[in-house]
């Protein structure tokens, strides 16, 4: 007996068209949660009493600017800010990656033997513990004219513990049985490596890259305070600077807030890619 093809595709069409409706359902679910509108109520209660304060006390822009002029100004000086902006993504994505292949990989080393880690991880704890603001001027004195490399530099330093510590932590921490039990079927040292322990260690690399991601930024900002560098290849933090020794506070304020959505920004990035990678197998992410 044959089947006739409307037989076939009116179950898919009412199928797809189901699915389609379940999904739309979800994502205005996901929209309406509290996770999700409570931070937008505090934040609009927040912005209508910082307005209110600043109208009622009457104080003047220099001090405290209300923000719907910073929003003003902000919309005003775009054509400026926003290129400045772009120079500190891009020093920000350098030494993120920079921190980040170079963090995985010592990460790796001091995990194939306990004397390298015990050698070498008292000097990463070192470099992180030192003020960037204290060598950042040496390091872009030995760069020579290469500010750009310099700023990613220090903003690599600032960024690198994080990935080393938490990588080499979850490294460290496979299950002892699961040990025992490549042990067991003789896999050399690599495929311990790559088969068991890299897997075990990604949420805790993962958790690392959040924390990268934000210290990346700021680690530029900073390089780009102590070096104070201008012209068309100035990032955010000389805009800032130079409104602050302008007292063009509103603009300052503009300049701050670009800074703060950026971190924002690479912070729910760095999330949502955590969360795809480990939502099918660690508990972390299962919903």
């Amino acid at each position: 007996m044959k089947t006739s093809p409307q037989s076939i595709t009116k179950p898919e069409v009412l199928t797809n068209s189901v699915s389609s409706r379940f999904s739309g359902d979800r994502l205005f679910q996901k929209i309406l949660s509290p996770d999700i509108i409570a931070p937008i109520i505090v934040g609009i209660l927040a912005i209508l009493g910082w307005e209110g304060f600043v109208r009622i006390m009457e104080l003047p822009t220099y001090l405290l600017p209300g923000p719907f002029l910073v929003l003003q100004t902000l919309i005003q000086d775009w054509p400026t800010l926003f290129p400045a902006l772009l120079i500190t993504l891009q020093i920000t994505i350098f030494a993120f990656l920079a921190a980040t292949g170079s963090g995985l990989f010592i990460a790796i080393l001091f995990a194939q033997s306990k004397w390298i880690e015990r050698s070498f991880f008292p000097y990463a704890v070192i470099l992180q513990t030192t003020p960037i603001v204290a060598i950042a001027p040496l390091i872009i004195m030995w760069s020579g004219n290469n500010t750009f490399a310099a700023l990613v530099i220090c903003a690599w330093i600032v960024a690198f513990f994080p990935i080393v510590s938490n990588t080499t932590l979850g490294l460290n921490s496979v299950d002892r049985d699961l040990q025992n039990v490549f042990k067991l079927y003789k896999a050399s040292r690599w495929q311990t490596l790559i088969y068991l322990r890299l897997p075990s260690a990604l949420p805790y690399f993962l958790g690392g890259l959040r924390i990268s991601g934000g210290l990346s930024l700021i680690g530029a900002i900073v390089a780009e305070f102590v070096a104070g560098t201008g012209g068309s290849r100035s990032g955010i933090a000389y805009q800032i600077l130079m409104s602050s020794y302008n007292l063009q506070i509103p603009r300052m304020f503009a300049a701050l807030l670009m800074t703060t959505v950026l971190g924002v920004l690479i912070f729910v990035a760095l999330t949502f890619l955590s969360e795809y990678l480990l939502r099918n197998w660690h508990e972390s992410a299962i919903k």
